[in-house]
């Protein structure tokens, strides 16, 4: 018997140490990152949990009233960016390329893009891996059942999702992820 609690005591002991040297490890690893990066890290894995898609729990996601148009909601984007100094980059109407393409119609599926080209250049200054998320992309797609919703990235993973960002660049990176969140909000009401 005592064989067996030593037995059990040893392997108490190796799983404790274990978990110390686990827990010393995240922390040194992770200790300069924003002090937000957990809660996102937690309400992503709940998202991705919950849905099982891994591009449901990345992405922001509205749904636009039943009364606006796909035309309007974009009308709309580009009136809100204008109205908040957020540039209009472009239109990729995907729809079209699919009908080119195949012949046959195809629902509503648009690429909205904006980009704040002063913050754009700050945040290549940081790092150069950011131009892969630029410019920020807002899509209109019609569902199956003929319901517009507007999906964008959600941002907080770049700016809170590992080492902190610098004062000033995290201030201007919360202000664009502000203004998009505004206009994802306001065009799927039909603001103008």
């Amino acid at each position: 018997m005592n064989k067996l609690k030593n037995l059990f005591a040893v392997i108490g002991l190796v799983a404790t140490i274990f978990w110390a040297g686990f827990y010393a490890w995240v922390w040194l690893e992770t200790r300069d990152f924003d002090p937000d990066a957990w809660g996102l890290y937690k309400e992503f894995a709940g998202k991705l949990l919950d849905t099982g898609d891994l591009a449901e729990a990345f992405v922001w996601e509205v749904r636009v009233e039943d009364d606006v148009s796909a035309d309007d909601v974009k009308e709309s984007m580009k009136s809100l960016a204008v109205e908040r100094n957020f540039l209009f980059v472009g239109e990729s109407p995907f729809y079209k390329q699919v009908e080119a393409v195949t012949g046959k119609p195809y629902r509503h599926v648009a690429f909205m893009q904006f980009c704040d080209v002063s913050v754009g250049i700050e945040m290549l200054a940081h790092n150069n891996a950011y131009a892969a998320f630029m410019p920020c992309v807002i899509s209109v797609v019609e569902d199956q059942q003929g319901v517009l919703w507007l999906y964008a990235m959600n941002m907080d993973f770049l700016i809170h999702g590992a080492n902190e960002l610098p004062p000033k660049l995290k201030t201007k990176a919360l202000k664009v992820r502000r203004i998009m969140r505004e206009i994802m909000e306001g065009a799927a009401a039909g603001e103008f």
